[in-house]
């Protein structure tokens, strides 16, 4: 028998077609959010750094105006985002807002650095569910092709018809949608694993930056020097 892929689509019934069909799509669109994902968080740990550097300089000369600048030079940057939040919160409070407490201007400005945090978490991790997604169904769709084809093979079996081909093309049938469904599950584990690693360093890092930006705060109405921000 010809197991040529050509061969084996050919062969194949309409429903394991149609499996097959949807492991590729499912195969490309993981290939896409890897890809996708990847850039996106090689650039903001790169605009990150950057945007460190600028802001503790920035902040340790007192200069909130010119830290909120660097944050918007780098849009990418998880830091960025937080610190331009929380510094426009605290500016905006300080200048307009007359009798409000030392207190009240910090917790509004940690509320401001809380939401964003929260906006710029869910952003990142944009797209890294559907490969969690694909991980775990990719196989029981592929299980379905099995299933069909070894259905197709016991009917060949019965009819007594074309002898071992008959069963042969059945059993080709089941272990190619299986291959694949394996194909396509591994990678995106593999993938969904690494990208949660990352989120989780991206969200330490954002607490981390948080929490001296709140320093800064407190030192900045007590009067005393700034605190930096760092990656």
């Amino acid at each position: 028998m010809d197991f040529s892929p050509m061969h084996l689509w050919e062969s194949m019934t309409w429903i394991a077609q149609g499996v097959v069909i949807i492991l590729v799509v499912l195969s490309v669109y993981s290939l896409y959010v890897v890809i996708d994902r990847w850039l996106f968080f090689r650039k903001a740990k790169r605009q990150s750094v950057d945007f460190a550097k600028q802001a503790t300089a920035a902040l340790a000369k007192d200069q909130i105006s010119q830290a909120v600048d660097a944050a918007r030079k780098f849009p990418a940057s998880h830091l960025a985002r937080v610190t331009r939040a929380g510094l426009i919160e605290f500016q905006l409070d300080s200048t307009r807002t007359a009798g409000l407490s030392g207190v009240d201007l910090v917790e509004a400005a940690r509320r401001a650095i809380e939401r964003e945090t929260l906006i710029t978490y869910s952003d990142f991790k944009k797209g890294t569910g559907s490969l969690a997604t694909i991980a775990t169904t990719a196989p029981f769709i592929g299980l379905f092709g099995t299933v069909v084809g070894i259905i197709n093979a016991f009917r060949g079996m019965s009819t007594g018809a074309g002898g071992i081909a008959a069963v042969s093309g059945g059993i080709a049938e089941a272990l190619v949608t299986t291959a694949l469904g394996l194909f396509v599950a591994i990678p995106a584990a593999w993938m969904f694993s690494h990208f949660s690693g990352m989120l989780e360093r991206f969200s330490v890092e954002m607490s981390n930056s948080s929490s001296e930006l709140v320093d800064f705060f407190i030192k900045k109405h007590g009067g005393s020097d700034a605190v930096g921000v760092r990656v």
